[in-house]
């Protein structure tokens, strides 16, 4: 890609469309009593997937983009872990059957700062009130800095079967201006571990854009981390918004490296991924030859969500805990994102349900025209607005971004069908963006997280 084409798209602040609408155009007129509606809607032997949002940490990265409180004491966890499951119970008392789950995903915040028994009681507890399949995939997001055996063997046995571990990187400069120590022996250990009690699926996640990250250290990370063979590896850029995360003010912006420097590292870690053997899945996700991500992007069959990318193609995520986002068929909902605010709800008897967005047929077009352009590189628009009802036209009439798009040769279409040039996949998220009809509201808000 040019330096001209880095310089042009490559600091856009646009979502990442791990949803569609992003969350931006969520409101509070889908509230408690339609999620309700919606739960209740849910065809008895249809397979959902939950995610359970764990918003503590003992400690702050500064980087770090999530909703999350700092906690050195244990009660506030418990505390929370009682709401939760008060959740989880009006969840399935508004479904009016027992839900056959068939994913879960356990998100942070640090999931495994609770006890290992915590964490046993709360498998159970899911297991009581969901029908979870014998085959569900049970994922875990882990810090490896403060995992214990004793939580791995718990991991171990809740039958988690993916453990998605943050990396960002070895760097030692790097660690030490994004307030992040932690050596490769400490995340060595960690996954011998979690491979040692079962758990075959290990996800690393690198970061880049980083303050003092230069291309040789993003290189010598990558290398490190592959000699620890995890099966996937997820590289995301780092989005600097201290206006909306204050701790991110404790970052040296002069140490930012620029976009072009961006770009340079994120293609200089692909590059070294690919060559150890990674197949290259999507914007920023890599996965060993024989995994399910690269067989799903292999055949097309390959999604998103909250969670990136993803081989779940279940119609509804349920999701549980403070901010946590959910999706049926219907739209998508949120619930408090304060924690107070969200225990206050759920003690009141009703669900937490802040926001939400109902979703309109052009809506469900242009989320499907996003998600193959987003996993696929490509989307077939003659069939995809055949299949909803709608003409091609109705997407790129007057469509000035997708026309610029085509001028700067990024896209191409013929016979109805767009594919990103592969040079050009960097900026895959301004080719979904072009397809966006909210999107001067979404950019307004800076939005990165949907």
């Amino acid at each position: 890609m040019s330096r001209e084409l880095i310089e042009k798209y490559g600091e856009a602040r646009l979502p990442r469309y791990t949803s569609y609408p992003t969350a931006p155009r969520f409101a509070p007129g889908i509230g408690a009593g339609t999620y309700g509606d919606w739960l209740a809607a849910i065809p008895a032997n249809e397979v959902v997937s939950l995610y359970l949002h764990i918003p503590f940490c003992r400690s702050m990265c500064w980087y770090c983009g999530c909703h999350t409180s700092i906690t050195q004491k244990d009660q506030p966890i418990l505390d929370y872990l009682d709401v939760l499951k008060r959740e989880i119970r009006l969840v399935a008392k508004a479904a009016g059957k027992p839900l056959k789950v068939g994913q879960i995903h356990f998100g942070g915040g640090t999931p495994t700062i609770m006890t290992p028994q915590e964490f046993l009681d709360l498998s159970i507890f899911l297991l009581q009130e969901f029908d979870i399949t014998s085959s569900a995939g049970i994922a875990v997001e882990i810090d490896p800095r403060t995992l214990t055996p004793a939580m791995i063997r718990a991991l171990g046995q809740s039958g988690v079967t993916r453990a998605s571990l943050g990396v960002q990187s070895f760097d030692p400069v790097v660690q030490k201006a994004i307030n992040r120590i932690q050596t490769e022996e400490q995340t060595g250990e960690a996954t011998r571990g979690l491979r040692a009690a079962g758990i075959d699926g290990i996800n690393f996640d690198l970061i880049y854009g980083l303050p003092h990250q230069t291309v040789k250290s993003c290189i010598e990370t990558a290398k490190a981390a592959i000699a620890m063979r995890p099966d996937r590896f997820a590289v995301f850029g780092y989005a600097h918004i201290p206006s909306f995360k204050k701790h991110q003010r404790l970052i040296d912006e002069n140490a930012l490296p620029d976009a072009a420097a961006r770009h340079a590292q994120a293609e200089a870690i692909a590059e070294t991924l690919v060559a150890a053997g990674y197949r290259r899945i999507g914007l920023d996700h890599f996965a060993l030859p024989e995994d399910d991500l690269a067989l799903a992007a292999e055949t097309g069959s390959l999604h998103r969500n909250f969670q990136g990318y993803t081989t779940d193609a279940c119609k509804t995520l349920i999701g549980l805990g403070a901010s946590a986002i959910g999706r049926t068929p219907e739209g998508y909902v949120q619930n408090d994102v304060a924690i107070g605010q969200y225990a206050q709800r759920i003690a009141s008897g009703q669900l937490a349900t802040a926001k939400g967005y109902r979703l309109t047929a052009e809506d469900r077009l242009r989320a499907q025209v996003i998600e193959r352009l987003m996993c696929d590189f490509r989307a077939d628009l003659a069939d995809l607005c055949a299949q909803h009802g709608f003409a091609v036209d109705q997407l790129l009439s007057g469509n000035a971004m997708f026309q610029r798009l085509l001028e700067d040769g990024i896209t191409e279409i013929a016979e109805g069908v767009i594919t990103v040039k592969d040079d050009c996949r960097f900026i895959i998220r301004a080719v979904a963006a072009s397809f966006d009809a909210y999107l001067d509201q979404s950019a307004r808000t800076h939005s990165k997280a949907a």
